[in-house]
């Protein structure tokens, strides 16, 4: 269990984020983790906002935490926030300053300028600066629009402006308690299949996956240039599978496909041996029509 003096909370915003659901996802923890307040090996293969890491960080014990992504943007920020917290801070606090220092118009010039700078390391390739690349990604997804991270077919970052008035670019307090979190925690840009080194008996894995959409407007699979599709989630399931057979504790966040059709059993079907499906109740915060937001179910898969 770690203790800081304030919380710590996702550091960026993002869509399908858990943080609204941790009253709900805690309800149905392995029992052995809850008696004990103990986690001797977690896993997080889709990290993401990473909500549900950081309220058990908090919340339990946690031995060591082995947290992947996909995205090397995202793991890089992680990287820094980890190991150069000081470093990020200060580049933010620069951003923060020039960027509410500008008009309503000047911002947005500000926001594409800055967007063109992130793109360019992106597209080039370059792998260093990684201070920069990380105080320029959070920047961005403090001040576009919805606090989308979204990618294009090139995997560049294409959100547009996000006309906040007065959005958190700094949050230099969560900034230093994401750090103490993150202190015993290796971080990877690794396919999820990278839990099954390390995975035993003594292990939590939860599993996030960028959702199967439930319509065709509904996909947030935009983070990453390759998307993730229903192949995809059939591999996913034989890796829990291969983690049930450890006796491995697994987790599995997914969409409801029953919310846009109810004899959709695309997960019913795909995880009717050997897991229990719970449905959680969730708000859809991200869609364009405003009539297309509102309570929705989720689905919570569990090989216990």
């Amino acid at each position: 269990m770690i203790t800081t003096e304030r919380q710590a909370k996702p550091f960026l915003k993002w869509a399908g984020g858990k943080g609204q659901l941790i009253n709900q996802i805690k309800e149905f923890l392995p029992s052995e983790f809850v008696s004990n307040k103990r986690i001797e090996k977690y896993f997080e293969p889709f990290l993401g906002g990473g909500a549900v890491f950081f309220w058990l960080a908090q919340e339990y014990k946690m031995n060591k935490a082995f947290l992947y992504d996909i995205n090397p943007e995202i793991v890089t920020a992680y990287q820094v926030i980890r190991d150069s917290v000081g470093s990020l801070i200060a580049e933010l606090r620069v951003l923060d300053k020039e960027y509410k220092s500008f008009s309503k118009i000047g911002r947005e010039d500000f926001f594409y300028s800055c967007r063109s700078n992130y793109n360019e390391f992106i597209s080039k390739k370059i792998r260093n600066h990684v201070i920069r690349r990380s105080a320029l990604m959070i920047f961005l997804n403090k001040t576009c629009f919805n606090g989308l991270f979204r990618v294009n077919s090139q995997g560049l970052f294409n959100v547009p402006f996000g006309k906040y008035e007065n959005p958190k670019i700094c949050d230099e307090l969560n900034l230093l308690a994401v750090h103490e979190v993150l202190k015993n925690a290796e971080i990877e840009c690794a396919d999820f299949s990278r839990c099954l080194d390390k995975a035993d008996k003594n292990s939590l894995v939860y599993f996030d996956p960028p959702y199967r959409p439930i319509s065709k407007t509904a996909n947030f699979t935009g983070y990453i240039k390759e998307g993730f599709n229903d192949s995809d989630q059939r591999r996913l399931k034989e890796i829990c599978d291969k983690l049930t057979r450890r006796d491995a504790k697994v987790i599995l966040s997914n969409s409801d496909p029953k919310n846009n059709d109810i004899e959709d059993n695309f997960f019913d079907n795909l995880f009717k041996r050997n897991y229990t499906i719970e449905r959680l109740k969730a708000t859809r915060m991200i869609n364009c029509q405003a009539e297309g937001r509102g309570a929705i179910n989720e689905i919570l898969v569990m090989n216990y």
